[in-house]
């Protein structure tokens, strides 16, 4: 075993990074894998990538992070919704964070989920924590070992510091539709259900005067890694600089990819709409825009 690691110096980290510390002292390394699929009505369901995780391979010593049915609140009125501290403690404590550990999140598809759960440990007052750059798709085109199977975690005990100004309310919201708060709003969804040609919820559109910038466009397609400063920049545009910068997509997720690369860039106050526009629509007062006016959506790119 070597010595134990000190604290990131930045919210991401490299396989090659990732391979170089596997077995160190009070390293953990957690798969946040979430499967989606599409359900008979055309909506998009999700189920825990639980099975993948233990058929298909993960990375060695690699514990499961459930965020259906741990990481978030089974109460709440919609999918994804953060859990309370004393839920999330008991959740992080179980995966075997506590004081002191270094924690490396990965998932299996374009890191979504893994900044989701990222963020999750950021808002309840932990920093010593890391998404793998690339995720397990970079991580097994490499080359690189996969195993099969669980891991049992090693309990600790987890204290939460809540910081409840990464978040942002519907009534925070509204303020910035309002012009009563000064901050930017960024939808985080794809481009044709930010102009309302893809309906996906009870309603279309974006919310009025939001930035779009597709969580999806914000990594590179061949490495799947995140774009360089200078390409999310341009993807980020006229919302960087601002006095806060709120993130939203349908449910919290993509928004957490949006967030980590607005952190990545510098950006000190950064919010996540947990309720996004699953709470939005719901409200049929809310307005919402299905035009291009607003901002264009971002284009992708291979780098």
């Amino acid at each position: 075993m070597t010595a134990e690691l000190p604290a990131p110096p930045a919210p991401l980290v490299s396989t090659q990074w990732l391979a170089d510390h596997l077995g160190s002292d009070g390293l953990v390394v957690a798969d946040a894998s979430v499967v989606s699929f599409t359900q008979p009505d055309g909506r998009i369901g999700y189920l825990s990538g639980h099975e993948q995780y233990l058929l298909e391979g993960h990375v060695p010593g690699a514990v499961f992070a459930d965020l259906i049915e741990e990481f978030s609140d089974p109460e709440g009125a919609y999918p994804f919704t953060r859990p309370d501290a004393e839920r999330f403690a008991a959740a992080a404590g179980a995966l075997g964070v506590g004081d002191g550990t270094l924690l490396v999140v990965y998932d299996s598809a374009v890191g979504q989920w893994a900044a989701r759960l990222w963020w999750l440990f950021r808002a309840f007052g932990y920093d010593r924590v890391a998404v793998l750059d690339g995720g397990l798709t970079k991580w097994r085109a490499e080359g690189r070992e996969l195993v099969l199977g669980h891991v049992e975690p090693t309990p600790a005990v987890f204290t939460p510091e809540p910081r409840p100004e990464l978040w942002a309310d519907k009534a925070d919201v509204e303020a910035v539709v309002r012009g009563e708060r000064e901050a930017a709003l960024v939808c985080s969804t794809p481009p044709k259900e930010f102009t309302g040609e893809v309906v996906s919820r009870a309603r279309a559109g974006h919310i009025p005067g939001s930035v779009s910038a597709p969580a999806a466009f914000l990594v590179d397609r061949e490495a799947n890694t995140v774009l360089g400063a200078d390409a999310l920049r341009e993807r980020f545009g006229p919302a960087l600089g601002a006095p806060q910068i709120i993130t939203y997509c349908g449910g919290g997720i993509a928004a957490a990819a949006s967030a980590l690369a607005l952190t990545l860039l510098g950006e000190r106050s950064v919010a996540i709409y947990d309720g996004s526009l699953n709470e939005w629509v719901a409200d049929p007062e809310a307005p919402l825009e299905t035009s291009t006016d607003a901002a264009p959506a971002a284009r992708p790119t291979a780098g």
